[in-house]
């Protein structure tokens, strides 16, 4: 990765909205648990201990929300993904030395859960960083050293 702002596909960025949208709906409804507990309502320390569990849970979500915010600011900055070469944001198909090929996108990190995408600090997603179509790649596995040669690139 650069440092600066890095792209991310358009399959990424869908995902990525679409937690967005998940969070905001949880957390709405982790709020209006909170908003009716005010008054002279007494309370036991379990219905307290409920309350400080539901405002922990708020702040997780409002952290989430604020990464989710930040990376599809800085994505847009970014522009799109490279086609030119194999960059964070690119959709890279490969061709591994057991001559079965797969198509990978190639993410920052693997919050989505999705079998297609590849990090860039991972072996094969930094072997793959600035590659072309054509090259051929070496990269670590736990059996040992293997190679995958790129067949195309797309965003």
């Amino acid at each position: 990765m650069t440092g600066g702002p890095e792209p991310i596909s358009a399959v990424a960025r869908e995902a990525l909205e679409r937690e967005l949208a998940d969070l905001r709906t949880e957390r709405e409804a982790v709020a209006v648990t909170l908003r009716g507990g005010g008054g002279d309502q007494t309370g036991d320390r379990a219905d307290q201990a409920d309350e400080l569990e539901r405002a922990t849970e708020l702040d997780r979500l409002d952290r989430r929300i604020d990464d989710l915010d930040d990376r599809l600011r800085e994505a847009s900055a970014a522009g799109p993904p490279r086609t030119d070469a194999v960059g964070v944001g690119s959709t890279v198909t490969v061709r591994f030395e057991d001559g079965t090929e797969s198509t990978v996108q190639i993410g920052e990190v693997a919050a989505v859960l999705d079998r297609t995408m590849v990090t860039a600090d991972s072996p094969l997603g930094g072997a793959l960083l600035g590659h072309r179509a054509g090259d051929t790649v070496t990269y670590v596995t736990p059996e040992g050293p293997a190679t995958a040669v790129v067949l195309s690139l797309a965003d």
